[in-house]
């Protein structure tokens, strides 16, 4: 279902990245190591959006702010970010242009995106930051956004079959309103819509499905290891589609939908079940055990994109070793140090602990500070090796 596994991994690293009016930076050029990146200095003074930038050019937008001119630096008209990549060997230059009141411009090697799907799954990516939590703290939509991002960037017919189920489902539920304020309906009034929702529904159900099977064995691993067997989670997939039929189960709630004038059954009311030792993670995991929870969880899925795609993901780490004893750090430190992993960008404001952790690895790093001043190369490993 999903594409062949790769024997020969594709490698990729950004080895240069530019800004321009991009959210607090004016102008600013960094240089990076292919392995290791630290970016350090005090908190609300840039370190997430360096690290956004990043996540712009891979995933064509913000990780943390979807609308483009937002991210635009205050008093300015537009924002440009340009990134060189190495990619097999080639370079690879994508940028992308955000003007106040016209259409964003993406570029692969100065020509444009006709659609900016194309470009997702090119550079693969994963973050995590403690905005992550919302994936364990909050509604199901943010569980579903994590399936959907991490599929869509191996597979582009589950991304294809994503947009037309929403597209099709928001004309099913403008026609439920429409019929609700007409009086007496029929269900052979929404089944055109239904005949059409049902087919990519049922492709989205099988792939995420098979997602999360695979998934969690890796990502049990990975807090494991993390945690130091101190504890045991589960992560478990709940759709209605595995209930029955996907086209009985529609037809069996119109008359309900109709009420409530939207539509209640399908994949878009999708969930993760997250558990700690039985128990519910969201009300009974502590601080450290929720955020070892995602750290695991984006680490088994650097795994899973490296396993279906064939490349080697960037991991972004933002922040993400508050709460965390130096015993987790070191052990999260040594993983993703390791070959199994590609380049690696970490930021945090206690450069030392990082540091210290990083030199038993004996990586390639580069330690960077951003300041009022700019961002500066402060330390690298071939100059201290």
């Amino acid at each position: 279902m999903f594409s062949t596994f790769a024997s020969d991994m594709v490698r990729m690293h950004l080895q240069q990245l530019s800004l321009v009016n991009f959210k607090n930076f004016g102008e600013a050029t960094v240089e990076f190591s292919p392995k290791i990146n630290i970016i350090t200095g005090q908190n609300g003074i840039g370190k997430t959006n360096l690290l956004d930038a990043i996540h712009y050019l891979c995933m064509t937008k913000s990780y943390f702010n979807p609308v483009d001119t937002q991210n635009i630096r205050h008093g300015e008209e537009f924002m440009l970010i340009e990134g060189w990549f190495e990619r097999e060997g080639a370079e690879e230059y994508i940028t992308c242009g955000v003007k106040r009141h016209q259409k964003k411009q993406f570029r692969r090697n100065r020509k444009e995106y006709q659609k900016l799907s194309e470009h997702i799954g090119f550079l693969p990516v994963v973050v995590v930051t403690p905005e992550d939590s919302a994936l364990i703290r909050e509604g199901s939509d943010e569980r579903r956004r994590f399936m959907n991002a991490v599929i869509a960037q191996f597979d582009h017919e589950y991304l294809n079959d994503l947009i037309t189920y929403n597209h099709i489902l928001t004309q099913r539920n403008a026609l439920l309103k429409h019929l609700a304020s007409k009086g007496p309906a029929h269900y052979g009034d929404a089944e055109v819509w239904d005949m059409r929702l049902i087919p990519a529904g049922k492709r989205i159900f099988e792939k995420r499905k098979q997602f999360i099977s695979e998934l969690v064995p890796v990502f049990q691993k990975y807090y494991s290891t993390i945690s130091y067997d101190r504890e045991q989670v589960r992560m478990s997939y709940q759709s209605h589609l595995a209930e029955g039929d996907f086209g009985e189960l529609l037809r069996r709630n119109f008359e309900k939908d109709l009420i409530l004038q939207y539509t209640t059954i399908g994949i878009h009311k999708d969930d993760l079940l997250l558990d700690l030792e039985d128990h519910m993670l969201r009300r009974f995991g502590s601080q450290g055990q929720q955020k070892t929870f995602l750290v695991a969880l984006k680490l088994a899925e650097s795994d899973f994109i490296r396993q279906w795609n064939g490349q080697q993901p960037l991991l972004l780490l933002d922040d993400i070793f508050d709460k965390f004893d130096d015993d987790r750090v070191q052990k999260i430190i040594h993983l993703v140090a390791d070959d199994h992993f590609g380049q690696i960008f970490i930021a945090d404001t206690n450069r030392n602990r990082i540091r210290t952790f990083i030199n038993e690895t004996r990586s390639n790093y580069r330690i960077f500070e951003v300041s009022n001043q700019g961002i500066h190369l402060i330390e690298s490993s071939d100059e201290t090796k």
